[in-house]
């Protein structure tokens, strides 16, 4: 027994030399080199979100010179673009060939904030990418399966198969390179507001999330919008700080009350719910500021709104909407427009009828539904471990810290409002990928209430004696163990396939879109996938087969290819399909597969075979034969 406590107590006393001082940074390096290539290898899934694609193509045409313009048209961007260049330049004259709709060229993009696209439009241009499909380096491609029998060997060996699609991966490191800095951002917080011991595990804590690794390969604006929420946060505790206790000149204060208005701005124009944070930020600066209060609220106000103000006139030119067509966001999902009918709808005249409080109806519907669902749900599984059930039940503690009670009053604020708009922002987007999407504003809170959670952890710590330092230490690391556990299960066997599919299958949708000529207009059920993946313009599938197909057809720009993929083929049969209609896409896929027959005056009736059944391919000719003179897709509509 005296020989364990002397173990002990040389351990504890090993600890607080300067040796392992010294070796800590070098191996905290190590680990996280280690456990970032360890993802990479054996977690990495390629974009899976409609949201990251369609960034992606934007920031594609920005580095190419093609400015904020979409190859993924949605159907209600040409209701609005050519409802409000109507209302600018009077209608079209009958036989008129002007583009009202902007669809013979490059279509303005109207639903994405423009300071993500713009931030990979730089590191497009930095970075190597390479859009054209990889099976040479065996990073990209794996070999190709075994034959199941002699019977099956190739005469020539096959190609590798497609793993990983370079421009993705290196958006995923990008934001990973994002992650980092957030951390870094959050532990220097950590230790400004608690001591090393809660800075360490915080940090720890975050790192070992696997629910912010997953975010940060999906491709979406999550992990800048959280970079920025941290710098939100330090300019508020040092206001709060520097207002109670000054130590500089009033110029400062004013200096940190602009600098929140101008990252508020800069998260404003990277995911638009966000700006919804200025409430929360201006009533703590009213609250927690004892001198100049009205013109400090007032700077961070104006210096918010000079920010967005711009980009909102831009979009309200290009379609009558300050935000594009994300203004439309607490219309989505509700019973006027379910799933992602808004957006496929040629024709938006929603409140036609209503009148009162009738018209409130839809949004306070969808507002209770949505609380109901975080409640039950997001709150408590916040960040994807229990640091929310930590964070919850450290509300009731009393810090004797005034900065750390207001911070709490802050996330607490913060909170309240993102459920809110979180709810009513809620769309199909949250059903087809739950949890790593970008309508969820929970997780950008996530540092902040691991900070609590672990604080709470540090105070019920507090209550047992420890008989040694060590026991102390091994329940900490035994509690550090269990909150990382779900990464832990993510990095075991089996490997995750690094291939979204189904239905993104980067090969298959390259392929089929090169059957189109540059400005050629495509329709699918993935326009966004085709857009990125294809760069082709495409546009999103209509309502219906009939009326809607043949007035973009008839009257906008002619479609020159249908692709149908296991989105639409694999729908729901009595639900999507029989009750849709007579003219639904179901229908027409049921007499297009199983009777075998195009409808009649349908202009799109060749097909390439291999696509059925998961998938269906239909143009206006026999595009995918290829001439013999040059070896190449016929490039003229008369070959």
């Amino acid at each position: 027994m005296g020989k364990l406590q002397d173990w002990i107590y040389k351990f504890d006393k090993a600890q607080e030399g300067p040796s392992l001082r010294y070796a800590r940074l070098p191996s905290l390096g190590l680990i996280l080199l280690t456990l970032w290539v360890g993802y990479d290898r054996r977690c990495y899934r390629g974009m899976a979100s409609p949201e990251a694609m369609d960034a992606a193509q934007v920031a594609r045409n920005i580095s190419e010179g093609k400015g904020f313009t979409t190859q993924f048209i949605r159907p209600v961007s040409i209701h609005f673009v050519k409802q409000r260049n109507e209302v600018r330049f009077g209608p079209a004259p009958s036989g008129s060939d002007a583009d009202y709709a902007r669809l013979r060229g490059n279509h303005p993009d109207l639903a994405n904030p423009p300071l993500y696209p713009l931030v990979l439009a730089g590191l497009m241009k930095v970075l190597p990418f390479r859009y054209e499909i990889n099976l040479v380096d065996p990073f990209w491609s794996a070999p190709p399966l075994p034959p199941r029998g002699p019977d099956e060997r190739p005469k020539e060996p096959p190609p590798r198969r497609f793993m990983r699609y370079q421009p993705d991966f290196l958006i995923s490191l990008f934001n990973q390179l994002l992650f980092f800095c957030t951390l870094g951002l959050f532990f220097l917080l950590a230790r400004r507001l608690f001591d090393i011991g809660v800075a360490r595990l915080s940090t720890l804590l975050l790192l070992g999330c696997e629910l912010m690794w997953r975010f940060s390969v999906s491709g979406l604006s999550t992990m800048l919008l959280m970079l920025i929420f941290m710098g939100v946060t330090w300019c508020v505790v040092l206001l709060e700080a520097e207002a109670n206790e000054p130590k500089r000149s009033p110029s400062f204060q004013f200096g940190l009350a602009g600098a929140i208005g101008l990252l508020v701005g800069l998260g404003t124009l990277t995911r638009y719910s966000f700006g919804w944070v200025i409430v929360p930020i201006l009533v703590c600066i009213g609250f927690f500021t004892t001198k100049n209060r009205p013109a400090l609220c007032l700077a961070a106000g104006a210096v918010f709104t000079v920010v967005i103000l711009p980009w909102m006139y831009r979009n309200y030119q290009l379609c009558g909407l300050p935000l594009g067509t994300a203004t439309l966001a607490p219309l989505e999902a509700t019973f006027l427009f379910p799933g992602n009918r808004l957006e496929r709808s040629l024709d938006v005249n929603w409140a036609r009828g209503w009148s009162g409080i009738t018209v409130l109806m839809p949004f306070i519907h969808k507002l209770l539904i949505g609380l109901r669902h975080i409640l039950q749900n997001d709150l408590t599984q916040l960040g994807g471990g229990w640091a929310g059930s930590f964070f919850l039940v450290g509300l009731m503690l009393s810090f004797l810290n005034r900065s750390l009670r207001r911070l709490r009053y802050f996330l607490t604020g913060t909170l309240g409002v993102f459920m809110v708009v979180q709810a009513l922002g809620r769309t199909q987007i949250s059903e087809d990928v739950p949890g790593v999407n970008s309508e969820n504003l929970l997780v950008l809170t996530f540092p902040l209430v691991l900070l609590f959670g672990v604080s709470m952890f540090y105070t019920l710590l507090e209550q047992i004696n420890f008989i040694t330092k060590l026991f102390r230490q091994l329940a900490v690391g035994v509690f550090a163990v269990i909150m990382c556990l779900p990464l832990v299960a993510a990095l075991l066997p089996p490997r995750t396939h690094p291939v979204a599919y189904p239905p993104y299958f980067p090969p298959i949708i390259r392929q089929t879109a090169a059957f189109m000529k540059e400005h050629e207009l495509m329709m699918s059920d993935m326009p966004w996938a085709v857009a990125w993946y294809g760069n082709r313009q495409c546009i999103w599938l209509t309502l219906n087969a009939q009326d809607d197909f043949f007035a973009i057809n008839d009257f906008l720009k002619p479609i020159r290819g249908l692709y149908l993929t296991s989105l639409t083929m694999d729908s729901r049969f009595l639900s999507e399909w029989v009750r849709a209609g007579e003219h639904s896409w179901g229908s027409f896929v049921i007499d297009s597969t199983v009777r075998g027959e195009i409808p009649r005056l349908f202009p799109l009736r060749h097909a390439p075979t291999g696509y059925l059944p998961e998938q269906l391919f239909l143009a206006d000719r026999e595009r995918w034969k290829k001439t013999p003179e040059t070896g190449s897709f016929a490039p003229d509509d008369e070959k």
